[in-house]
């Protein structure tokens, strides 16, 4: 049997990286056909010499002259604007490993293009929702999410998640008829349990430290502000075609349930294992299949218990904001991933505090302004907007400081 051509997009980053290790495990089942990068060259390089890709692709493009005598002889390099887009048209199955909005190029360059989308960059689907909804409907093309949570709904629904027949953007937002709730639980991150007055003055570092999942810097904050837990509720629904009010958030400290699904009689249906985002790697990697590599594996006789409670809306609020930019839909959760995205980067460049980031999301929310999303360009247009409003509060902070 041939192997599975796997394109790599994002490739030096956390989910990159853990995708190779997952690829390296299976040997002669999965051949890395291209990976790419915006700027980390020497790394791109390396991964480049061990796996010996078709193609690299660098985002940067002054960087493709350095690129290029570092990689074998035979490997095409692919510079510039459209390089990490001309990677995710090529391969049975294309990773989208970056991070933020920039991957949306990605995202859509897979599925226009009838690929299997192993998705672990949330905010593409989040902030172009009806624009991937409808290249989603290319034949061929499917979704496979990365997020443990949605990888474990994704398991729970069965082959009630198939969409095969799907001819419009519409037949993606049509609930499975036995499906009463899904079930996102969330680490609760680093401040679960501290009041307002506490997290006050928490650090970076603080933000950075997550108790159970190693992750990007940007994840893990929105991870410790509960907005990861938002951003993966509007998945959820993009995703699955679940009401917002037939989505719950609870909070399970061990991480070892990743989400669970409910259904109409009354069974409960979750996925369990230890944190590793190997797993829900390599089930999107082998799907329909498994992978034949276990990570994860519980020791059932050291699990003691597990812990349930619900999210602490007031002292997390950005989970709250998402829940609202959700139910409004159109351009809201654009504006929503644009404007959290600056605060973020602002929290990290030490130019506001933790609080801000949901203060500046808020304000920028309230601004709104409704566009209709049938383009990327329409897409662009209110992420460039909101973020104009979120630079625009951000700086007001700073003022006052």
């Amino acid at each position: 049997m041939n192997p599975t051509r796997v394109s790599i997009v994002g490739s030096t980053g956390s989910i990159g990286t853990q995708t190779i290790e997952v690829v390296r495990s299976d040997p002669g089942r999965y051949e890395v056909v291209a990976i790419g990068a915006y700027r980390s060259v020497a790394l791109l390089a390396e991964q480049a010499r061990d796996l010996r890709p078709e193609r690299v692709a660098i985002g940067d493009e002054r960087l493709a002259p350095e690129l290029a005598s570092l990689v074998p002889r035979g490997v095409e390099v692919v510079a510039g604007p459209g390089a990490l887009e001309a990677i995710a048209s090529v391969g049975d199955v294309v990773v989208n490993g970056v991070v933020g909005f920039a991957g949306l190029p990605v995202t859509l360059a897979a599925l226009r293009t009838g690929r299997r989308l192993a998705l672990a960059n949330k905010e593409s689907l989040i902030a172009g929702a009806p624009v991937v909804q409808v290249a989603r409907a290319t034949p061929g093309a499917e979704i496979v999410p990365v997020d443990s949570e949605h990888c474990a709904i994704h398991q729970c629904l069965g082959e009630r998640r198939h969409r095969a027949g799907a001819q419009s953007a519409a037949d993606f937002l049509v609930p499975p008829p036995d499906v009463r709730r899904l079930v996102v639980t969330a680490s609760g991150g680093p401040f679960r349990g501290r009041t307002v007055d506490q997290l006050a003055t928490v650090t970076i570092a603080d933000a950075l430290a997550h108790p159970t999942w190693a992750m990007g810097p940007k994840i893990t904050v929105d991870s410790s502000t509960l907005m990861n837990k938002g951003l993966e509720v509007i998945e959820a629904h993009e995703l699955f075609g679940v009401d917002f009010d037939a989505i719950e958030v609870v909070v399970h400290p061990q991480s070892i349930v990743h989400s669970m699904v409910e259904f109409c009689d009354g069974a409960t249906l979750a996925q369990l294992s230890e944190p590793d985002m190997c797993l829900p790697i390599g089930y999107a990697l082998a799907y329909p299949g498994r992978l034949r590599t276990p990570y994860g594996v519980l020791d059932w006789s050291k699990l003691a218990r597990l812990d349930f409670s619900p999210p602490d809306l007031e002292t997390f609020p950005c989970l709250a904001l998402a829940y609202a930019a959700g139910r409004a839909g159109g351009s809201a959760p654009a504006w929503l991933n644009a404007a959290n995205e600056v605060a973020v980067a602002a929290f990290l460049d030490g130019r506001i505090g933790w609080l801000a980031i949901s203060q500046v999301v808020a304000e920028v929310l309230d601004g709104h302004e409704e566009t209709k999303l049938f383009e990327v360009a329409d897409v662009l247009e209110a992420d460039a907007a909101a973020r104009r409003a979120a630079e625009a509060a951000v700086g007001r902070r700073e003022q006052q400081a």
